[in-house]
């Protein structure tokens, strides 16, 4: 009798979409009780699957918790980059793109509010694999974006802006944002929301 076996293509098409699934579930988690506490245990235990079929997919730890920064970063491009990248080149993208932002922080996709806020904090000083792929997505980030206001200054918009000093000034007031609406503050989030319009609009802090 022959034996009937799936196709490659499904097998591996299958295999991607469980990848998929438990990196994202693992972002989720991530966001809450950090990379480090990640547990192939309590996955399995959400997603009902086997410890085996994680541990078969991912081999480590360290593999499922680079997969969750992935994932993290997908979710980020899919719901700031993406939908900025739609607005002509210019000053209205790049406004276009930090209002994306800070929909991300008060509308966040997972529980514990902004990934990268979360595990940059976790891993900014644990040097090691993990830490460079937390890094090398923050700073991806912040280099795109600068880029975004280069091609706005090149077009005469934004003229006044430091690039670099920018999107840094950006990111704090962000991550302070991330930081206000995780404790219930709407009154901080709209003042950083309000600081990040006067550095864009370039008017004086404190005008």
């Amino acid at each position: 009798m022959t034996q009937v076996t799936e196709p490659s293509d499904q097998r591996l098409a299958k295999g991607a979409r469980a990848r998929a699934t438990i990196a994202r579930r693992a972002a989720e988690l991530a966001s809450v009780e950090g990379l480090d506490g990640l547990s192939i245990g309590r996955l399995a235990t959400d997603l009902g699957i086997s410890k085996s079929g994680i541990a078969t997919l991912f081999g480590t730890k360290e593999a499922l918790q680079l997969a969750a920064v992935q994932a993290g970063r997908d979710v980020f491009v899919e719901r700031v980059i993406a939908p900025g990248l739609r607005t002509p080149r210019g000053g209205a993208r790049v406004r276009a793109m930090v209002d994306g932002w800070f929909a991300h922080i008060e509308n966040p996709p997972f529980p514990g509010g902004c990934f990268r806020v979360a595990t940059l904090t976790e891993f900014s000083s644990k040097p090691g694999h993990v830490r460079d792929a937390v890094v090398a997505d923050h700073n991806d980030w912040l280099s795109f974006l600068a880029d975004e206001v280069r091609k706005a200054q090149a077009m005469g918009e934004l003229v006044d802006a430091d690039p670099d000093l920018l999107v840094f000034e950006l990111d704090a007031i962000v991550s302070a944002a991330n930081i206000a609406h995780q404790t219930e503050d709407p009154a901080r989030v709209a003042a950083a929301r309000t600081i990040a319009n006067r550095l864009l609009s370039g008017a004086p802090s404190g005008t």
